[in-house]
């Protein structure tokens, strides 16, 4: 128990003078209802200091931000007020960069220090709602491997026009490749900026995108659209997020909620030059937890995958081909069978089967089959969870026929329900 409140000092200076030279230190100790280790403290202080050593001592640290010089605390808050957006350990990672040898304080004292300054403001705790994950489950591993991509939501530019970015990052190494103020969100437009960034960077491995247009379509067999039909001819794989679910490509929604707050808001402006100046600073300044405080261009580097331009022709082996027509049909044994018009004027894969169905594949994907009684094309099959109108539950072919120009690889694709 602890001291009695009434006569705290009383007793510690009782218990001290009785200490001193006691045999039974643990027995007194018993009686005072006080530990040993409180008990050993008391007596140190009343060998070292007399009766002035019974009096309770600060609770308050000794060291503080509070303590710090004000030309370090100026600098501090100088670098937040330069980067409002920027958390603490961000800051603190920022200062010891431009201060190179100089002391450098705690992470809490510079929370301490943006705190007092009205700088800071504390996050909101939202809880966490289960649902399901990527259908594919691939995770970039390095730099160059997927890339992520979306259009940020529109806002009206300075002077009203209405502004929706392209934005375009490195998953792996959060570097943003491009944010493009587009004429507008059409395939022939976000094709352009693509074939840009593929002779700047290379090809990917994948691309990973939500499922609206351009990216792909619901009204396609396994939501291809023309611009994602052409990915696959460049040997991309393709990496879709689930309908309703944003958080399958969450890293690339905290991008965007960025740009919102530092672009959007008019700190450097919202026209393409705002937009370039923005990027540098977030690919060469900003430090990132995920990445150990590196900057993401420390991390990032070019595919070794070069773009040779599209190809006039897939290359599908020993398997015959037919061409799409401009309408999305597919001419086979006379008949006129409709596929996809996201394909059009590219060439399939024909493969007939021992059941007698004909397999029929675009790049490395298989589409579905042509039934030979009803010349009927049947898309690959849909899962025990799909929805219907809107193809939830696509399950993508099993990557086992692969171009000349990829490697080989066993990946499934598959698209799966928001909810378990």
């Amino acid at each position: 128990m602890p001291w009695k409140e009434t006569q705290v000092m009383d007793q510690r200076v009782e218990f001290a003078m009785r200490a001193v030279g006691c045999v039974n230190f643990g027995a007194l100790c018993r009686e005072y209802g006080i530990s040993r280790k409180t008990g050993y403290k008391w007596r140190e202080r009343f060998v070292a200091h007399g009766l002035a050593g019974m009096a309770e001592e600060s609770r308050a640290p000794r060291g503080h931000a509070g303590r710090l010089g004000e030309e370090v605390v100026c600098a501090m808050v100088a670098l937040k007020v330069a980067h409002r957006h920027w958390g603490p350990r961000k800051i603190r990672e920022l200062y010891a960069r431009k201060h190179k040898g100089a002391a450098l304080p705690s992470e809490s004292s510079f929370k301490r220090v943006l705190a007092r300054a009205g700088l800071t403001v504390r996050r909101k705790v939202r809880p966490s709602k289960k649902c399901g994950r990527i259908s594919s489950g691939r995770k970039a591993n390095a730099p160059s491997e997927v890339w992520s991509v979306d259009f940020k939501g529109s806002w009206n530019g300075q002077g009203g026009e209405r502004v929706e970015p392209l934005t375009v990052r490195d998953e792996y190494s959060r570097f943003v490749l491009d944010i493009r103020l587009l004429a507008n969100s059409r395939t022939e437009s976000v094709r352009a900026a693509f074939e840009r960034l593929f002779e700047l960077h290379g090809l990917p491995e994948a691309i990973r995108s939500d499922n609206g247009t351009p990216f792909a379509s619901t009204q396609s067999v396994l939501g291809l659209s023309r611009l994602s039909a052409w990915w696959l001819a460049l040997g991309i794989d393709l990496e879709r997020s689930r309908p309703g679910c944003p958080q399958d490509n969450g890293a690339h929604e905290r991008l965007h909620l960025d740009i919102r707050r530092e672009l959007e808001a008019g700190r450097m402006g919202r026209d393409q030059h705002a937009f370039d100046l923005w990027r540098e600073e977030f690919n060469r300044e900003r430090p990132h937890e995920a990445l150990a405080m590196a900057t993401p261009a420390e991390i990032y580097h070019p595919s070794q995958r070069l773009y040779n331009g599209t190809p006039e022709a897939l290359d599908y082996g020993a398997m015959s081909t037919r061409q799409i027509d401009q309408y999305g049909k597919l001419r086979y044994h006379g008949e006129q069978i409709t596929i996809s018009s996201a394909l059009a004027r590219w060439n399939v894969g024909i493969a007939p089967q021992e059941d007698g169905r004909v397999e029929i594949w675009f790049a490395h994907l298989l589409l579905g089959h042509i039934d030979p009684q009803t010349a009927a094309f049947n898309p690959i099959q849909r899962s025990c969870h799909d929805s219907g109108a809107h193809g939830r539950g696509a399950d993508y072919a099993t990557l086992h026929r692969p171009l000349d120009h990829r490697r080989e690889n066993n990946i499934a694709f598959t698209q799966n329900p928001c909810h378990p």
